[in-house]
C-alpha cells in the first residue's frame, strides 16, 4: 500500500471515531442510532461521505435508502446540531468572557478588600493617636491649672512675706532706735562714771595705752569705714541657721541644729578622731582625761595634716563675746558659729598632752595669715587660767607673746596690770597684759577699720594695727608631733 491509501485509512479511522463519539453525546445522533438498530439485527448501517469543494467542518453521517421512521436522521436535523453547537460555543465563549470578567473582578474585590483592611488599620490608628492627643490636652490643661494654682499660691506667699518684712522693717528701725538711745545713755553714764571717778581720786581716769605698732603691711583697700557693731542676730539666724549668743548671764555652749556631726566618741581630742578613722571636719564629742564631762567641739581636719581641736571661733558677729568670768569658764556661742570653748575645757585638754597653738587670721580682703606657738597651756582656775606660750613662728605678727604669763581677766574679775579694768575697755574676756597687743575675743566690727574710743575691735597689733577689726579669727590646738 502506498502512502495515500494509508493516509485514507487513517482518515476513515478518526470520522468513524469522531461519529462514534458525537452519538454517544448527542441526543439527536443516539436518535439516529437507534432507528439503525431498529431495523434488525441482519441490516447494517452503511456511510456515504462526500467530499465537496467547500470545507467541511466536521463529517456526515446517512443511511442508505430513504425510510419514514421518524428517528431517522435528516440534514435539518444535521444543521440543528450544527446550530447548537455552534450556539454553545458562542455560549461557551461568552462564558469566557464572563469568567474572565468575573476574574477581574473577583482581583478587583480582593484589592479593594485588602485596601479596606489597609484602611481600618490606617483609620484606628488614626483615632488612636486622636485619643491620646485628646487625653495629653487634658492632661496639660491639668498641669496648667495645677501650675496656675501654684503661682496663685506663691504670689499670696509673696505678698504675705513681703508685708512682714515691711512689719520686721518697722521693728528693726525701732529696735536701732533703741539701741542708739541706749548707746547715748550708755556713753551719758561712762562719762558720770568718769567724773564721780576724778571727784574720788583728784585726776580723770585714763583709758589704756593704745597699741603704736602701725605695721607696714596694714590691709588699706577696706570695704568701707565704719563703727557699726553687728548685732543683728535675725539676720544671722535667716543665713546661718543658728540662734545668737546667750545672754552675759547664762553659762553653757549653745548646740544648734547639728550638721557634720560624728556620734561616734568621746575622744580624747581631735587628734584622737583624726587616728580612729574621721577625716572630714565638722562636730565631734570629746572628753579629756580628767575631764568631769564630754564636750563638743569643731574638729578642723583640713589644714596643715588635720587633728586640730578649735577652741575659738570669730567670723560673722552672731554672739556676744562681752561676758562675764562663768560664761568663759564654762563656754559659750554655737559649735558651727562663733563660740568660745570654756577656760575649764582648754585647761583639761593641755594636761593631758604636749599641744602647740595655731591663730589663724582673715582680712577683710580676704587674705589669710597666721600665728603659731610652739608650746600651749593653761594653768589651773586656782592660777586663773593663767596663759603659758612656746616659741613665735608664722607671717602674722608676734602679738601674744606680751601675754605669756597673764591671768585671764572678765569685766566681773580683774586679774591684768592695768590699773583699770581691760575688760571693761575693750569689751571681752583676754589674758590681758596692760592692756595689750591682741584683743581677739573684743567687738567684731564690720569692715575692718573702726572708729572708737578705745581699741575694743578684734585686732592683732602686728597685722593691722589696734584700730583694724579682722573679718575672722580662729584658735586651734593639737599635740606636739
Amino acid at each position: 500500500m502506498g502512502p495515500g491509501a494509508w493516509k485514507l485509512s487513517l482518515l476513515l479511522f478518526l470520522t468513524f471515531w469522531t461519529c462514534s463519539q458525537a452519538l454517544a453525546k448527542n441526543p439527536i445522533l443516539s436518535r439516529i442510532r437507534r432507528a439503525t438498530e431498529n431495523d434488525g439485527d441482519n441490516k447494517r448501517c452503511s456511510y456515504t461521505f462526500l467530499v465537496p469543494e467547500q470545507k467541511i467542518t466536521g463529517p456526515i453521517c446517512a443511511a442508505r435508502g430513504y425510510t419514514t421512521d421518524k428517528d431517522r436522521v435528516t440534514r435539518l436535523d444535521v444543521a440543528a446540531v450544527r446550530d447548537l453547537l455552534s450556539k454553545q460555543r458562542r455560549e461557551t465563549e461568552t462564558l469566557k468572557l464572563v469568567v474572565d470578567v468575573d476574574g477581574n473582578l473577583v482581583n478587583e474585590m480582593k484589592l479593594l478588600r485588602k485596601e479596606s483592611r489597609n484602611m481600618n488599620s490606617r483609620v484606628t490608628q488614626l483615632y488612636m493617636q486622636l485619643l491620646h492627643e485628646i487625653i495629653r490636652k487634658r492632661d496639660n490643661s491639668l498641669e496648667l491649672a495645677q501650675l496656675e494654682t501654684r503661682i496663685l499660691n506663691a504670689t499670696t506667699e509673696s505678698l504675705r512675706l513681703a508685708s512682714r518684712y515691711r512689719d520686721l522693717e518697722a521693728k528693726y528701725a525701732a529696735l536701732s532706735a533703741v539701741v542708739n538711745n541706749q548707746s547715748a545713755l550708755i556713753g551719758e553714764l561712762e562719762e558720770r562714771c568718769a567724773q564721780v571717778y576724778s571727784r574720788r581720786h583728784d585726776h580723770p581716769p585714763l583709758g589704756p595705752p593704745l597699741v603704736q605698732v602701725v605695721p607696714e603691711n596694714i590691709p588699706v583697700n577696706v570695704p568701707r569705714f565704719t563703727n557699726e557693731i553687728q548685732r543683728d542676730n535675725a539676720r544671722f539666724s535667716r543665713e546661718r541657721g543658728s540662734r545668737s549668743g546667750p545672754a552675759p548671764t547664762s553659762g553653757s555652749i549653745e548646740k544648734p541644729i547639728q550638721r557634720n556631726f560624728s556620734t561616734e566618741g568621746p575622744f580624747r581630742d581631735c587628734l584622737d578622731a583624726q587616728e580612729a578613722g574621721h577625716s572630714t571636719s565638722g562636730m565631734y564629742l570629746i572628753k579629756p582625761d580628767e575631764a568631769d564631762r564630754p564636750v563638743q567641739v569643731w574638729c578642723e581636719q583640713d589644714i596643715d595634716n588635720g587633728g586640730w581641736t578649735v577652741l575659738q571661733t570669730r567670723k560673722d558677729g552672731s554672739v556676744n563675746f562681752f561676758r562675764n568670768w562663768e560664761n568663759y569658764k564654762s563656754g559659750f556661742g554655737n559649735i558651727d558659729g562663733e563660740y568660745w570653748l570654756g577656760l575649764e575645757s582648754i585647761y583639761s585638754l593641755g594636761r593631758q598632752s604636749d599641744y602647740k597653738l595655731l591663730i589663724e587670721l582673715e582680712d577683710w580682703m580676704g587674705k589669710k595669715v597666721y600665728a603659731q606657738y610652739g608650746s600651749f597651756h593653761l594653768e589651773p582656775a586656782s592660777q586663773d587660767y593663767r596663759l603659758r606660750l612656746g616659741t613665735y613662728q608664722g607671717n602674722a605678727g608676734d602679738s601674744l607673746s606680751s601675754h605669756n604669763g597673764k591671768q585671764f581677766t572678765t569685766l566681773d574679775r580683774d586679774k591684768d596690770a592695768f590699773s583699770g579694768n581691760c575688760a571693761h575697755f575693750h569689751k571681752g574676756g583676754w589674758w590681758y597684759n596692760a592692756c595689750g597687743q591682741t584683743n581677739l575675743n573684743g567687738v567684731w566690727y564690720n569692715g575692718g577699720v573702726y572708729r572708737s574710743k578705745f581699741q575694743d575691735g578684734i585686732f592683732w597689733a602686728d597685722y593691722g594695727g589696734g584700730f583694724y577689726s579682722m573679718k575672722s579669727v580662729r584658735m586651734m590646738i593639737r599635740p606636739i608631733d
